[in-house]
């Protein structure tokens, strides 16, 4: 255990003496809450019945003592609320002790209580509780980093000192973050907000949503790295799974005519603003339906989301103001290449792609197919111009092993990504449903895989058994919530939206736990 700080080590001090007093720290106790300070707040008036007996709990975040009667402020998940409290009011009797020693000495800041009492407003226009009981419901035992100012005498300057902002702080002590910055919070009331309203959508259309396998005998669905793991009992490797296409898939073709799944993938990839290994995906699959019902269907409910979290179509993201209204712009990925890129690189082979990728100074490596290279020259050149919901359409076979080929376009697949601040949001196909065809491609996946991809996808024996059985047409689509979470709460960082990202053991070495 390391060695405790001083305000540690008089906060156990406090604890043992509230002990001594035969006072319960952590009491089993059933609070009865009938309120919380955000619904006192927005509807208590003056003389308005129903706030004569309210019952809130929460941390303590300050507290002024005054002689026989202090004021503090209890936080609770909804926001703070000042308290006015009277030693004879909570210590009616003889005893003062839960006022003079408990409130006043004992009692720190971030310890949990429950108070009673009525609400009233002070004569400088505060919302206020009057305290008629105060009781422990859990001792803090460490100190919280509570913002504090000052001004400067000299220039008049506000100076902001023990602010908890240092981002990987937050992020490791998430716990600690909420609290003391409790405008995070909203957040994950909008991150939550999304996904509810998602689901809701889909749900009205009637179509199920399941859950499929975590761990599975092969990672399919995506060109992704998996993360690994071995089973004891069944002796076989697993990985987590890159992406659950292929189980839903399965599904479709066992008479779903659609199923969704909201759940967290894992990619075992680099990490940055807009990747974190471990996220949440939202895959779609329904039957008898293409690409360009998916178009529409996408601008439809990511509009009635942007209504329902923001209350407008247009979020603002740094200094950008994104319109989620319909429709958005469509254009070709092989276009928008010659556009930004001012290459013309349909029906290059892959001796071609290089050369171009040479001349636009893109580093690539011998392991690259054609659908790579392509992939990169797109993220180098196009991705940075797409700010505005825009669809990008209709990509090279090479990229896309899972689409259906195009119905006029040769060498093309009918897929497309929405591409929102520079950023993938979702990405759709008309899905194939060739089972031989099929077959064909995760071969090729399996000869890219022998020149060293990493990233190739496997070939999947019993989803192909399943296509042989018969798949209908479909359409499927994939949505990141957490990148779309971003855009919708102005954060340029992926941890900002995971309650619990992925971070380096503390210190930076391995650590074993104890």
């Amino acid at each position: 255990m390391a060695e405790l700080s001083e305000q540690e080590v008089i906060r156990r001090e406090n604890l043992n003496k509230i002990r001594d007093l035969d006072i319960d720290p952590y009491p089993p106790v059933h609070y009865k809450v009938n309120n919380s300070t955000a619904e006192i707040k927005e509807n208590y008036q003056e003389g308005k019945e129903g706030f004569e007996d309210v019952c809130i709990a929460g941390r303590l975040m300050m507290k002024r003592i005054m002689g026989k009667a202090s004021f503090a402020e209890l936080q609770d998940g909804s926001g703070r609320i000042q308290l006015y409290v009277m030693r004879d009011d909570v210590c009616p009797g003889e005893d003062k002790t839960m006022y003079n020693t408990v409130f006043k000495k004992l009692l720190d800041i971030g310890d949990y209580i429950g108070v009673q009492g009525y609400v009233f407003t002070t004569k400088t226009g505060e919302t206020t509780i009057h305290v008629k009981e105060l009781v422990l419901l859990s001792k803090s035992l460490k100190p919280l980093p509570i913002v504090k100012t000052k001004t400067d005498p000299d220039t008049g300057e506000t100076i902001t000192y023990d602010a908890f902002t240092d981002p990987e702080q937050r992020y490791r002590q998430r716990y600690v973050d909420l609290v003391v910055n409790p405008q995070y919070r909203d957040i994950f009331v909008a991150r939550a907000k999304v996904i509810s309203e998602m689901r809701a959508f889909f749900d009205v259309q009637g179509w199920l949503e399941v859950e499929t396998p975590i761990l599975q005998p092969i990672h399919g669905g995506a060109a992704a790295r998996p993360f690994a793991t071995f089973h004891n009992t069944l002796d076989i490797d697993l990985y987590m799974r890159i992406a659950n296409e292929l189980y839903l898939k399965r599904l479709v073709a066992g008479g779903y005519d659609g199923v969704y799944e909201i759940g967290k993938m894992f990619r075992n990839e680099g990490m940055d603003r807009s990747h974190n290994p471990e996220f949440t995906s939202m895959e779609i699959y329904v039957a008898y339906k293409d690409y360009v019902w998916m178009m529409e269907m996408v601008e439809t409910m990511l509009h009635n989301i942007a209504l329902a979290t923001l209350g407008t179509s247009v979020a603002s993201v740094g200094d950008q103001e994104i319109d989620f209204k319909p429709p958005f712009k469509r254009i070709s990925m092989l276009d928008a290449i010659q556009e930004y890129a001012d290459f013309d690189i349909s029906g290059m082979d892959e001796e071609a792609l290089r050369s171009v990728c040479k001349q636009l100074h893109i580093d690539v490596d011998p392991s690259m197919g054609k659908g790579k290279l392509i992939d990169e020259i797109f993220g180098e050149k196009v991705e940075p111009h797409l700010i505005q919901p825009t669809y990008i359409m209709d990509y090279p076979i090479e990229m896309t092993p899972l689409a259906k080929k195009h119905r006029t376009k040769e060498g093309l697949v009918e897929r497309f990504e929405l591409f929102i601040n520079r950023s993938e949001i979702a990405n759709a196909y008309t899905e194939l449903n060739d089972p031989i065809d099929q077959r064909a491609r995760l071969e090729e996946q399996l000869a890219l895989a022998a020149r060293g991809d990493d990233e190739a996808m496997a070939l999947d024996q019993d989803f192909l058994r399943a296509m042989e059985y018969g798949m209908p047409p479909m359409s499927g689509l994939g949505i990141g919530i957490d990148r779309l979470t971003m855009l919708l709460t102005n954060q340029t960082s992926i941890q900002e939206v995971i309650f619990f990202p992925q971070m380096k053991p503390e210190g930076g070495a391995k650590e074993k736990a104890v």
